[in-house]
């Protein structure tokens, strides 16, 4: 009878599993649709884009290293729509106010044990973003080892991808720096060329919809994560991080008390032109936890490093960067690696003292390395622990530094998350302003720590000005960026050479490269181009450049496509700035619709016969513009 007893029980488990039930939901305009089911004890949704399903399947659940969420799993609630609504500012990006509203769903499940986890989602007009709770609350730390979220596309998907280098590998070991070129318009299967998957944001097409994945959210008890194709299901998943992406002796995967939850996994949809004025990645990040942001101002800045090289950082050099950036009416200098031996802190003084008499504001270098790499630029080892950065803030703070360029990054384990959020915060304590090189993707980072001002996380300027193969692919690799590595998050390309680079035959006219600083989002854009070179440019390029904005109102995607051109427009305040590249080597002509815009006339500065020309545009709906090939132009109205 006992026998008997549990041969029903189990039968009866069994059909519970094997029942399948589905779970609707959808945005307020009805426009995106997302069906979750629960199909014998595993969970998935798939989302439809008008009416067209986009993602065949995107498998759910979570792997603790005490229970697991992934399989035999029941649905013990299911919640909404609740309406999520939130306004917040931003100091950068590509919008200043913005308000954010989503239909939020509550899909509460049990695993076999009977221990909850949520899954939360949020469906806003530009897209969803979903992630796991855990609503527990426990006194021990709980890992997760494995995350089962995977997205397969529905059939001929095409995608745009920047690979996820080794890590540690390349020069002194200092991959992972998110600093690949692109697999432009390949299908899903192409095979990662280092063999470790996907960065985020990864960009797809399906049909006519576009898609860009990324994450959003993460904080020090998480980790990053890629994305591997897997060849068996077809699908994309999400991976955790290579063992060696480690703060030294730190974890590696997520670890927390509970409650606990993980960051948003977010999927923008729509049109090219919804998902580059889409701020998902802000909407969805956690609020900043700065109080007093006055000290946070961004700007163009003068950088002699990126022409001139280790032996630019000196005094006399430095004198005559602050004086460039003094003239050109920008507000900072940055002085780079080995300042602390090439020029010394009391000659630093002076030179802070030098740059606040012209207002201008110095930014320095620091080596964030401890034993992950092999880096032999200073000043290093002296970031690592709190007590030891207060310390190197306080006297910076003292000297009148205004902001921190810290450098080679170890990678996206937990520990080095962790590592990145102290850092973030203990700048913010001190009022410095921070850019991160040799770093990863910040994720939002910027709503939370509005002083993180810019990230690396790119193969840009310093690439080019070393290979000429980089300068080579320089068009349409700065073509695909705003739709992806800039989709959401600051850029610290370091653009803008206007007139040579030693040693390198540079592909891009002018105008391009004049494009670039209105084109690319980045709280301090750091530009290349020298004081020698500056003086050669005609006068109107020259007072063009005294006021561009780098934190604007408004953006508006006129035109373009995915590593072939782009172009955009930026409003602060009541001008308008038009920017646009062309990434092929091929002439190009474009008519864009400025019915945004009739107020007055402005200026077009592009490529003339003989470098740069100077021309009136009509305020009319319709505009025609020329562009050379890997050629580029800037209106402003």
């Amino acid at each position: 009878m006992k026998t008997k007893f549990c041969l029903i029980l189990l039968l009866c488990f069994t059909v519970a599993l094997g029942a399948e039930k589905t779970f609707n939901m959808q945005n307020a305009n009805g426009h995106l649709r997302l069906q979750a089911t629960l199909s014998n004890g595993t969970l998935y949704f798939s989302l439809a884009h008008q009416k067209k399903v986009v993602i065949d399947r995107v498998a759910l659940g979570l792997t603790r290293e005490d229970s697991d969420f992934s399989q035999g799993l029941s649905v013990a609630h299911f919640s909404g729509p609740a309406n999520h609504s939130e306004s917040y500012s931003m100091p950068q990006g590509k919008r200043r106010q913005i308000d954010y509203a989503a239909n939020e769903y509550v899909l509460s499940v049990q695993n076999a044990q009977g221990q909850p986890m949520d899954i939360v989602f949020r469906l806003s007009e530009d897209g969803i973003g979903f992630r796991y709770r855990f609503p527990n609350t426990t006194s021990d730390l709980k890992k997760i080892t494995h995350e089962s979220t995977s997205f397969k596309f529905a059939t001929g998907t095409r995608a745009w991808l920047q690979p996820m280098s080794k890590a540690k590998t390349g020069w002194e070991s200092t991959n992972p720096s998110y600093e690949e070129p692109y697999s432009m318009d390949v299908d899903l299967s192409h095979p990662s060329p280092i063999g470790q998957g996907w960065i985020f944001p990864a960009l797809f097409r399906s049909g006519n919809t576009w898609l860009a994945l990324t994450e959003a959210a993460i904080d020090e008890t998480h980790c990053a994560s890629r994305l591997i194709y897997d060849t068996t299901s077809g699908a994309m998943r999400l991976a955790y991080p290579q063992p060696e992406e480690v703060f030294t002796g730190g974890g590696l995967e997520p670890v927390s008390k509970l409650p606990w939850q993980s960051p948003w996994r977010l999927i923008a949809v729509g049109s090219l032109k919804t998902l580059t004025e889409s701020t998902l990645g802000t909407d969805l990040a956690r609020p900043s936890v700065i109080a007093q942001t006055d000290f946070i101002k961004g700007g163009m800045a003068s950088w002699s490093w990126i022409l001139g090289k280790d032996e630019s950082v000196n005094y006399d050099t430095s004198k005559s960067y602050i004086d460039y950036a003094s003239k050109m009416q920008w507000p900072y200098c940055l002085i780079d690696a080995d300042w602390d031996r090439r020029i010394g802190f009391e000659k630093m003084h002076e030179l802070v003292e030098y740059g606040r008499a012209r207002n201008v504001k110095l930014l320095v270098w620091y080596n964030s390395a401890g034993a992950w790499n092999t880096t032999p630029y200073t000043p290093k080892h002296e970031l690592l622990t709190e007590e030891s950065r207060d310390k190197v803030f306080s006297r910076l703070v003292d000297m009148g530094i205004a902001g921190v360029k810290i450098d080679f990054f170890g990678g996206d384990g937990q520990s080095m998350i962790a590592y990145y959020e102290d850092m973030l915060q203990s700048a913010a304590k001190h009022k410095l302003l921070v850019n991160f090189h040799g770093a990863t993707l910040p994720r939002g980072w910027q709503r939370t720590y509005p002083n993180l001002m810019t990230v690396e996380a790119v193969k840009g300027q310093e690439f080019i000005t070393f290979f000429q193969e980089v300068a080579d692919a320089q068009p349409a690799h700065c073509a695909m960026l705003p739709f992806a590595r800039n989709l959401f998050d600051p850029m610290d390309f370091t653009p803008m050479v206007l007139d040579r680079i030693p040693n390198i035959n540079r592909r891009t006219t002018q105008g391009f490269e004049l494009a670039l600083p209105t084109l690319f989002l980045s709280g301090i854009q750091h530009l290349a181009e020298s004081p020698e070179g500056m003086a050669k440019m005609p006068k109107f390029v020259i007072d063009y450049l005294k006021d561009v904005p780098v934190n604007w109102d408004e953006s508006r995607f006129l035109d373009g496509h995915p590593g072939k051109f782009i172009v955009m427009a930026r409003r602060s305040g009541n001008t308008w700035f038009i920017t646009g590249i062309n990434g092929e080597n091929a002439p190009r002509e474009l008519v864009l619709d400025l019915s945004f815009w009739e107020k007055a006339n402005g200026i077009l500065i592009g490529d003339g016969a003989n470098g740069f020309e100077q021309s009136t545009v009509q305020a009319t709906k319709k505009v025609a513009v020329k562009l050379k090939p890997y050629g580029g132009f800037v209106m402003k109205f």
